[in-house]
């Protein structure tokens, strides 16, 4: 896909992505001709980068959704992060300059996906392009933000029973959403894996928590009921 196509299909998403702020849409595209952006198109499951890669580019998701996961010895598989269109991934690899990636990144749906090469986001380069000082700051804030997020992950992550990591991220979640009712970006397993629970039970708690009048939920769709709610453990 040519950088003008790029421009034409998917400005609406290069222009939310926290990378881009502040750049005029007229400057979008001579930036990502100076920053030797390419794309590529994924089929759902396809591996992105495999757990042992050497990345130097980050990726940019103009249509689909990507996870992040890591996998022990024995198989099983903990989703260490969901992301949607118009997200980034592979920044922190990039910046560490890490000979091998300790993740794999997976399409889970059919997805496009921008890469850049992350060098030339923090070079400047020698057409001293006025919006490569904007592209540095953006980069930092978006770092700054992925560690934030990553102390969330933690914080369910430390809570001890089943319940208390389902009520730590779905009260994330509902916060983030600014209502009592939202969508997660999960299906049961997916969710199972990125909290680190067994499925089976995890099934089981949120049928007790429904049966106390705790929440309510139909497939990936929830509600808490706040007057209810409590991280007590079963």
């Amino acid at each position: 896909m040519v950088l003008d196509d790029i421009i034409i299909n998917y400005y609406p998403i290069l222009k939310k992505n926290k990378l881009f702020k502040s750049v005029d849409k007229e400057d979008i595209g001579n930036l990502l001709k100076c920053l030797s952006a390419k794309t590529k198109t994924y089929s759902k499951n396809d591996i992105i980068h495999m757990d042992g890669d050497n990345i130097s580019y980050i990726g940019i998701i103009l249509s689909g959704r990507v996870q992040i996961i890591k996998e022990d010895y024995f198989g099983n598989r903990t989703i260490l992060s969901n992301l949607d269109e118009g997200e980034i991934f592979g920044e922190a690899f990039a910046c560490a300059n890490i000979s091998k990636i300790p993740v794999t990144v997976i399409s889970a749906t059919e997805s496009v996906i921008l890469f850049i090469d992350y060098k030339r986001i923090i070079t400047v380069c020698s057409s001293s392009c006025v919006f490569h000082l904007k592209l540095i700051g953006n980069m930092l804030n978006i770092l700054a933000t992925k560690n934030l997020m990553l102390n969330h992950k933690i914080d369910c992550l430390s809570k001890r029973t089943t319940r208390e990591r389902l009520l730590t991220y779905l009260s994330f979640q509902s916060k983030k959403a600014e209502s009592n009712s939202f969508t997660i970006p999960f299906n049961r397993q997916e969710l199972a894996d990125y909290l680190c629970v067994d499925r089976s039970a995890m099934s089981s708690e949120l049928g007790k928590m429904r049966d106390e009048g705790i929440l309510d939920f139909k497939k990936n769709k929830f509600t808490l009921y706040q007057d209810n709610l409590s991280l007590k453990s079963s």
